[in-house]
């Protein structure tokens, strides 16, 4: 990208609670303004509140019908331009498989394939039209390379991101952007804290957890959002169509 990170503009969606406060609060850092979105006006004004006047929150309901276009134009319209996109926002899913049902199947999909896909078009487009290039970067899972029980459907929702991290990557590299994925393993969010919180023994399970992780700790959202802001700075420019694990060496065994 040719403009310098002062100038430079970056949406992303699920911003409003863990991980992606976390990177917004990464990026505000890096010298750039961010524009945070999600479904919570509360939580989204909050953390804009938070993160000061180079942030502006943008509510949006990612599986309305054109949620994502309006977003992108939102963003364009409120701070000039769009630079990075990260897609963020996503659902979590168990359950056993045999007991899935089909609306279960849907609803994982619209949020965490369909949504981030529509967002990642539309931010393309924008990118496009200014000429300059630009950064997507896809939240995506450990999920997306390997099976885990009860977890089938998320995990193809995360695969199918995965995959098409790729082939946007070729599509877009003749217009300048660059589209890659972070896939983060078990990491230590409010939403793993809850579920950590209502076990029997949350100290055993959570050094069962680490145990099984080559570095031997669980990942924080600053782990996730570091790598994240790699892949948005120049310091990246010539990578696309990568996937980056966050998981303390997991996917290496």
């Amino acid at each position: 990208m040719s403009t310098q990170n002062h100038e430079r503009v970056a949406l992303i969606t699920g911003a409003t609670s863990g991980i992606g406060v976390e990177i917004a609060r990464q990026l505000v850092r890096d010298g750039f303004r961010v524009a945070v979105s999600g479904r919570s006006v509360e939580r989204g004004e909050r953390v804009a509140a938070e993160l000061g006047e180079r942030t502006q929150f943008l509510r949006a309901d990612l599986l309305e019908p054109g949620a994502a276009a309006a977003l992108i134009d939102r963003t364009v319209r409120a701070f000039g331009r769009v630079d990075v996109l990260v897609n963020n926002a996503a659902i979590d899913h168990t359950n056993d498989l045999l007991e899935v049902g089909e609306s279960e199947i849907r609803e994982t999909f619209e949020a965490n394939t369909f949504a981030p896909m529509n967002l990642l078009i539309a931010a393309a487009r924008a990118m496009r039209a200014q000429g300059t290039g630009g950064s997507i970067i896809n939240v995506t899972s450990r999920l997306a390379s390997i099976g885990v029980p009860t977890m089938g459907i998320y995990s193809a929702s995360k695969g199918a991101m995965l995959a098409f991290t790729k082939a946007a990557a070729i599509d877009l590299a003749q217009y300048g952007i660059r589209v890659n994925a972070v896939a983060p393993g078990m990491t230590r969010t409010p939403l793993y804290e809850e579920w950590l919180a209502g076990l029997a023994d949350p100290g055993a399970e959570a050094d069962r957890v680490a145990s099984a992780i080559p570095l031997g700790r669980i990942a924080t959202p600053g782990d996730v959002a570091a790598t994240v802001a790699f892949l948005a700075s120049d310091a990246a420019a010539y990578l696309t169509g990568v996937s980056i694990p966050v998981d303390g060496g997991y996917l290496a065994k």
